[in-house]
């Protein structure tokens, strides 16, 4: 079996006005991102980890686009790095995402991130792993001037029998 490893990451302030989207799940009640589509860092993060882990560019590469096309739903992007995975011969194993913020609290929504993500990927929820921490306010994101996120794929493919 090959293995390849991916990792990404992303980070948006504040702006008013937007639903506040992470991971594909909406968190009523608090601010959105600044960004020409709905902002969603995990998911933005984990398009780059996706990338990488085949050797490809950047969501930048593509999501402007889709913006400009009025795709603006991180879960459509998802879909374009994840075509390239698998067009490259591989699938998804296991993914980690790392997320720093004072705002909005995560912990409360962890299952529904974490099923939305095994949803998006087409993984069982416990190959998803979600962890949080406001970093002790020592950056702007843990400040709750934004989030950040980080996100690590685990890439699969069987080796070719001769």
């Amino acid at each position: 079996m090959e293995f390849r490893v991916g990792l990404g990451h992303d980070s948006h302030a504040f702006a008013e006005g937007k639903k506040c989207v992470l991971g594909g799940v909406v968190f009523e009640g608090e601010r959105g991102f600044k960004a020409n589509s709905d902002g969603d860092v995990v998911l933005h993060a984990l398009c780059n980890a996706l990338a990488s882990s085949v050797g490809g560019r950047s969501l930048s590469s593509y999501a402007d686009d889709l913006c400009k096309k009025g795709i603006t739903d991180s879960r459509e992007y998802v879909k374009v790095a994840l075509k390239k995975v698998k067009e490259a011969g591989y699938s998804v194993s296991n993914v980690s995402v790392s997320i720093e913020c004072a705002k909005p609290k995560i912990e409360p929504s962890f299952e529904k991130m974490q099923l939305s993500l095994s949803k998006i990927l087409g993984i069982p929820s416990d190959k998803v792993g979600i962890t949080a921490t406001t970093g002790e306010t020592l950056s702007a994101f843990g400040k709750g001037d934004g989030v950040m996120a980080y996100a690590v794929v685990l890439v699969t493919k069987e080796k070719q029998r001769v």
